[in-house]
């Protein structure tokens, strides 16, 4: 599916986390572009959209650096030049695709520690707001800062076609992401992402900072029982 679509890759290698921040006028572009894990990178892939550049970028991230996972995962594929890829691995350090078939205005640009990239939007605009406030961000949880650029993008023009969808996800090391939220069809999908997005960070994300993990077994469920937060 050829999907008009804004996003952000980014990995902050001060608390290993890692993320991707998606907006698109297509519905449930979180569902195929998407792709993080803290122990190797993250990729979001668009334009006429291929997954398995998604899945095996992310595997490839593992043990290659962002550049030359990309570089390996583009000569798997013969449709390449219609392909839109963004990379960053677990260093902080990132690569793009913008393939020549890849319909105007499109683009990206690589930062220290993110990606950003589109198709079908109304300008570079969308990139440059997008860079800026990540850059400006700093400081700030991963969730926020990926969120923030997302923002400053649609504000910027976003998809000249319009708005559909959006997604946010973040990763930190354990089997099961920290955030993984999703608006799938919506007239204002980075708006909704904002108010899902309060709402998890009020209600969601207390409990799983909470569950279990690897060195913590049996979670730390006691906190959230002592305040009646479940």
């Amino acid at each position: 599916m050829y999907a008009g679509t804004f996003s952000i890759v980014a990995y902050d290698t001060a608390v290993r986390t890692c993320g991707v921040a998606v907006s698109s006028r297509m519905p449930a572009i979180g569902a195929l572009s998407v792709f993080a894990h803290a122990d190797a990178g993250a990729v979001a892939t668009q334009a006429l959209i291929n997954p398995l550049l998604g899945t095996d970028a992310l595997e490839l991230l593992r043990s290659h650096t962002a550049e030359d996972a990309l570089r390996r995962v583009l000569g798997t594929d013969p449709a390449a030049d219609s392909r839109q890829v963004a990379v960053v691995d677990r260093g902080g350090r990132a690569a793009a695709h913008t393939g020549s078939q890849t319909h105007p205005w499109c683009g990206h640009r690589v930062g220290a520690g993110y990606a950003v990239a589109g198709n079908i939007l109304t300008g570079a605009d969308t990139l440059d707001a997008m860079a800026e406030r990540f850059e400006a961000g700093a400081g700030d949880r991963m969730d926020e800062r990926l969120l923030s650029a997302l923002e400053a993008g649609q504000a910027a023009g976003g998809d000249r076609r319009g708005r559909q969808s959006a997604a946010l996800y973040v990763h930190t090391g354990h089997p099961y992401p920290y955030l993984d939220l999703r608006v799938d069809e919506h007239s204002d999908p980075v708006a909704e992402l904002r108010r899902v997005h309060g709402v998890a960070r009020r209600e969601l994300l207390p409990f799983v900072e909470a569950m279990p993990t690897r060195a913590r077994p049996a979670g730390n469920f006691e906190r959230l029982l002592d305040t009646g937060d479940h």
